[in-house]
């Protein structure tokens, strides 16, 4: 038997009641009778199977129609969002452009007045670069026959731009500053550098007008998306509410898992709320208590110092210099946690020196302990100092901490420049490993594969590598055994040499 079948058994009554209302309540049923529409009483002798069908039927008409130019629309406004990510790539790449002009000329200036070589490193570096910004603008306004004619056109200028200051550099070299005289006041090719900075303008202004209709476009569709939906909500509403107790439970369940993800969005804020909180303890709450240590720790070797042996002043010392160290700890910590929206220094790092470095700092961690150091020869490469201190701080670190359990740990610290584009790091170890099913964890937000009883640590180093390696545009993985040793690898692109 058929949930339409007691709905059937139900109906007679009410069936019968337009005929019994008319009866005993209404005296003029003929006026009645008319005044109901036409299709109204058609479809009042329908059955109640029919009613759902034809229901259901009208609402599947209704979600295919909104389907239909929902799909539509978000198609425009996917492909509308293609286009600005590539607009907006476009005047990324043009600021560049314009960017590593003016600095180009401002250097070559400088060095037709002074005649020091490191003036023209600006200037290098945009010859160097100029062909592969056209390259990327080139792709960009593939579509673009106008834009392309542009980017042409400002190759041109800009290739003219460059070689009057190289022809400026050489005439420079040979008479000195006197044969530059008039040049170094105005400039190499002042008229295709003002003649480029105008084309630059124009491509912008071109680009930022197209953004501005496809945003037109995008607000326009979502418009008419959502004005759909909401007749469409309507007319579904209507068509459904003779059918609610079908869905009722569905209805309920909905209503439950938009509760739970406004709950979970609730969480979400607030845990955010949290992190921002955090960050300003951070800078605020914990330096205090630091300098209060540092401070105090100087008066009392200054007041008690005569009455200290040399241990107790060591312990002083130990004390007001690990305050100190802790304090630039927090202070490469909330560098880093900006890192996002702050500019990283970028400048030429010898990683030899650095590992030197990390090692003597770390010479505490090793005492007491055997272990055999195998450390090949490392690149320069460019980067932030401070941050890739940090990458190796927390590599070094782990190894040492897992090859605890060994009598004589072995650590190695190479690199792989066997690719043409970047060089990789990394640092082998004989400890304790992992299993490699569960590598993609290594490098998460506190993320441990060890029990805290068995490894102090809190989790985050590894993922402070990845951030810190990713925004270097390198990359992180790593590779171990159970009981057979790990190694963690690193890439970083290679330092191009300055010409």
């Amino acid at each position: 038997m058929s949930p339409t079948d007691d709905i059937d058994r139900e109906r007679p009554p009410q069936a019968c009641q337009p005929e019994s209302a008319t009866v005993f309540d209404r005296p003029a049923p003929a006026a009645t009778t008319g005044a109901t529409p036409v299709w109204l009483r058609w479809l009042q002798h329908w059955p109640i199977e029919r009613r759902v069908l034809a229901g259901f039927g009208l609402v599947f008409a209704g979600v295919l129609v909104i389907t239909t130019v929902s799909y539509r629309n978000t198609n425009t406004l996917i492909k509308n969002s293609r286009l600005d990510a590539r607009s907006h790539e476009f005047l990324d790449l043009l600021d560049g452009v314009a960017v590593a002009l003016a600095d180009a000329e401002s250097g070559h200036r400088r060095y037709l007045v002074t005649g020091e070589n490191s003036y023209l490193i600006p200037y290098r570096n945009a010859v160097d670069r100029m062909p592969e910004y056209f390259r990327y603008l080139r792709e960009l306004t593939a579509d673009a026959p106008a834009q392309q004619g542009r980017v042409n056109f400002l190759e041109g200028l800009i290739k003219k731009q460059l070689e009057a200051e190289a022809a400026a550099i050489e005439l420079r070299k040979r008479k000195g500053f006197q044969g530059v005289r008039q040049m170094a006041l105005e400039g190499a090719a002042k008229r295709e550098l003002a003649t480029a900075r105008g084309v630059i303008a124009e491509m912008a202004n071109e680009e930022n007008r197209a953004l501005r209709r496809r945003v037109a476009e995008s607000a326009e569709s979502t418009r008419s998306t959502i004005l759909l939906l909401g007749v469409g909500t309507l007319l579904q509403f209507v068509l459904l509410a003779s059918v609610y107790y079908l869905i009722r439970h569905d209805i309920t369940e909905r209503r439950r898992v938009a509760a739970e993800l406004r709950r979970r969005g609730e969480l979400l804020e607030a845990a955010n709320k949290e992190l921002e909180a955090f960050s300003y303890s951070v800078s605020h709450d914990l330096r205090a208590p630091l300098r209060h240590i540092d401070g105090y720790t100087a008066l009392l070797e200054k007041s008690a110092g005569p009455a200290l042996d040399e241990k107790a002043r060591r312990y002083l010392q130990t004390i007001s210099e690990s305050a100190r160290r802790m304090g630039q700890l927090i202070d490469d910590l909330l560098v880093f946690s900006r890192m996002g929206r702050a500019e990283m220094l970028r400048t030429t790092v010898d990683l030899d020196q650095v590992v030197k470095n990390v090692l003597h700092d770390l010479r505490h961690d090793l005492h007491g302990r055997a272990v055999s150091w195998t450390i090949e020869p490392l690149p320069q490469v460019q980067g932030d100092p401070s941050m890739l201190r940090q990458v190796l701080v927390n590599l070094i670190s782990n190894a040492i901490k897992f090859t605890g359990t060994r009598s004589l740990a072995k650590i190695e610290i190479g690199c792989d420049r066997s690719r043409p584009d970047e060089v990789v790091i990394f640092v082998r170890d004989n400890g304790v490993g992992f299993d490699m099913q569960y590598a993609g964890k290594l490098f998460g937000v506190f993320q441990r594969l060890h029990r805290a009883d068995e490894f102090e640590g809190t989790g985050i180093g590894l993922a402070n590598v990845r951030r810190i390696v990713h925004r270097h545009g390198g990359r992180t993985w790593a590779e171990g055994a159970p009981d057979k040793g790990a190694t963690f690898y690193f890439s970083l692109p290679i330092a191009r040499a300055s010409a």
